[in-house]
């Protein structure tokens, strides 16, 4: 069991963001372990093409390296977002700037139950010599296996974040942290984690930057060190729908009503969704995704609200009372 001790200043410097560096990091799990991340295999089989080719084998090496099974990962490679709308690479940037003792520092405190393969070892006798390998590599793996899919993945990802700063406005932190996660509970002054680590972080008026992650699957996944930025990542909600791409059949009773591309638009606005992921999801154009969201918006089945830079879209209640009902529920 973890606990994360809260101040006041801590409460209000809670914050949400997407993290792509996080992704391109963790993707390496689903990718080991295809059975147990099975909702995720439209990708994995792509990405297992991708990671076989020698040209892209070599490069991402020192990253398979360290995002190996029952790994902890080191900090620094993993950097909570600066904001919600963080780039790849700044994140980027933030790791190649690191300094050699909090990159000694970090993988030595993932030492506890694995011992670091070669690339570790070396990269803790030179650091500085040996990050920008470790840089490149985060690089080809996004550039290679993310960046094509990232549209999707940040919707989704948006669409969380969406969901929990209206829950933290409405109801505060205290509810925000009961309902991120099964295993997570709010005490008072401090989150505890029903989870193996056993940390203990005072966050000292830091703060703490969560993001949601994809292809995080089973708990919420925190920062080893206390002297690190405070962060966590928990999982993703409505995943299971990231990989879709099914369009409503045309005999659906619904669709018969007010046309197949409103209806398989509504049977995907049960979480909050930007017009590029729903195209993605459908396998429509853009326009055509705008045009049937303006006529469901103006017919009280779509609710609209915007997030940074994008509009996110969700179906109202009026739109659950007719989906039900098309199904004879």
């Amino acid at each position: 069991m973890s606990q994360l001790r809260f101040g006041a200043a801590d409460v209000a410097g809670v914050r949400l963001g997407v993290s792509p560096v996080w992704e391109t990091v963790s993707s390496h799990w689903a990718l080991r372990e295809p059975v147990r991340n099975a909702v995720h295999l439209p990708w994995i089989d792509r990405a297992r093409a991708i990671v076989r080719r020698p040209e892209v084998a070599a490069r991402v090496g020192p990253l398979v390296e360290l995002t190996g099974l029952r790994r902890w990962l080191p900090d620094f490679l993993t950097p909570p977002p600066s904001r919600p709308d963080v780039t790849f690479d700044e994140q980027l940037d933030q790791i190649a700037a690191t300094g050699p003792d909090v990159v000694v520092r970090d993988l030595l405190a993932t030492t506890r139950k694995r011992p670091l393969g070669a690339f570790g070892q070396a990269l803790l006798v030179e650091p500085a010599a040996l990050l920008p390998c470790l840089v490149t590599a985060l690089r080809v793996w996004y550039d290679e296996a993310i960046a094509p899919d990232w549209p999707r993945m940040r919707a989704l990802l948006e669409a969380d974040i969406a969901h929990r700063a209206g829950l933290l406005a409405e109801q505060g932190a205290g509810q925000l942290f009961d309902r991120l996660h099964p295993t997570l509970r709010w005490a008072g002054d401090r989150v505890v984690s029903d989870d193996p680590w056993r940390l203990d972080f005072d966050l000292g008026g830091r703060g703490l930057a969560l993001n949601p992650g994809v292809f995080t699957g089973r708990r919420v996944l925190w920062n080893l060190l206390e002297a690190s930025p405070p962060g966590g990542t928990y999982p993703v909600r409505a995943v299971a729908t990231l990989w879709e791409a099914v369009p409503s059949a045309a005999g659906d009773p619904l669709a018969r009503v007010i046309g197949a591309g409103r209806a398989a638009l509504l049977a995907r606005l049960d979480t909050a969704s930007t017009t590029t992921d729903l195209a993605l999801r459908t396998g429509m154009s853009c326009g055509n995704v705008s045009q049937h969201l303006a006529a469901l918006h103006a017919a009280g089945l779509v609710s609209r609200v915007r997030q940074g830079r994008h509009v996110l879209y969700r179906g109202t209640e009026a739109a659950a009372v007719l989906l039900r009902a098309s199904r004879g529920e």
